[in-house]
């Protein structure tokens, strides 16, 4: 970048000449910090693509039509890997950081992705026995496609991690996976629900999820209801979570895949209500068998999660 010739105005008084140095430098150092700025996703849509000669592959979902997604059974366009630390043991806090990269190899970073419930990257970690359900956010490492996060894992075994995320070249969500190897921990660790149905009871709440039609059925849309009450009958202190009321998520028994969930009740500003908040939420499961859904919710400013059977036929 050139310089521009001293006026000669400028040049007759000292007091011209330091003020036009200034502005220069002011102007130099603003025109090399708007430089440094990001300029937005670098990846374009054929980066989220998958070969169709290469097989079965993960399409671009639409958020409007919920589904069952089999991430395991299929090519995703983005790859997951994961490291931790230290050796990752249950009951205690494991430190780890995922790596995005597309097909080609292009490492994922932020600005690469769109913010969808108040985050751009969802973990899901659920363990063998889907007892254990955790909801994470990593945050950018700083290094190209890297992000850190960190959870206590409550079980011993393999934990399966999904990624929900949504590229910012093509709007659509993606998902991905992989795995993670937690050992046993030298206490015992509180497990989940033992026994699920339709109706949860703690810490004086209770928690029902009915399905429509029942029972449930494969490849034909669901109605699930999620209502919460109080034993006392005093007001549900329902907040928002990540943008909802609730959120609700699906696994089949071999972790295969997902289905996240949100409301119908979508407007923030019209709360269900108070006494016995109701949340409908449409899905559609590909096969039969037993499903565990957990809900996700916030009351008064304490993230809860909810476990329930669903048996599709």
């Amino acid at each position: 970048m050139s310089l521009p010739p001293v006026p000669a105005a400028a040049a007759a008084s000292p007091f011209l000449t330091r003020q036009f140095w200034l502005i220069t430098a002011g102007a130099i150092a603003i025109f090399a910090g708007l430089r440094l700025l990001p300029t937005g996703t670098n990846l374009s849509h054929m980066d989220f693509r998958v070969d169709p000669r290469a097989g079965n592959a993960i399409e671009f979902c639409d958020p409007l039509n919920p589904q069952f997604i089999p991430v395991t059974a299929a090519r995703s366009p983005v790859t997951l890997a994961i490291r931790s630390e230290a050796a990752p043991v249950a009951g205690r806090e494991v430190r780890a950081v995922v790596t995005l990269k597309t097909g080609s190899g292009k490492p994922v970073e932020p600005a690469d992705l769109l913010v969808t419930h108040t985050r751009r990257l969802h973990l899901l970690l659920v363990d063998p026995t889907l007892t254990d359900y955790q909801h994470v956010h990593p945050d950018p490492s700083g290094r190209p496609g890297e992000w850190r996060f960190a959870f206590t894992p409550r079980a011993a075994g393999t934990y399966r991690i999904f990624g929900d995320f949504t590229p910012a070249a093509t709007g659509r969500g993606l998902y991905s996976s992989v795995d993670l190897e937690i050992a046993a921990g030298a206490t015992a660790v509180a497990a989940g629900d033992a026994a699920l149905g339709e109706r949860v009871e703690r810490d004086g709440f209770t928690y029902t999820l009915t399905s429509q039609p029942r029972p449930a059925r494969a490849n034909q849309p669901i109605d699930l209801q999620f209502a919460i009450a109080r034993a006392d009958g005093a007001a549900v202190p329902l907040e928002p979570v990540m943008g909802a009321f609730a959120h609700l998520v699906a696994f089949d028994e071999v972790r295969s895949g997902f289905a996240h969930l949100h409301p119908a009740e979508a407007d923030l500003t019209r709360p269900p209500d108070a006494r016995r908040p109701v949340l409908n939420f449409k899905l559609t499961i590909p096969r039969a068998g037993r499903y565990i859904v957990w809900a996700q919710i916030n009351l008064g400013g304490t993230e809860t999660f909810v476990p329930f059977a669903l048996r599709v036929e």
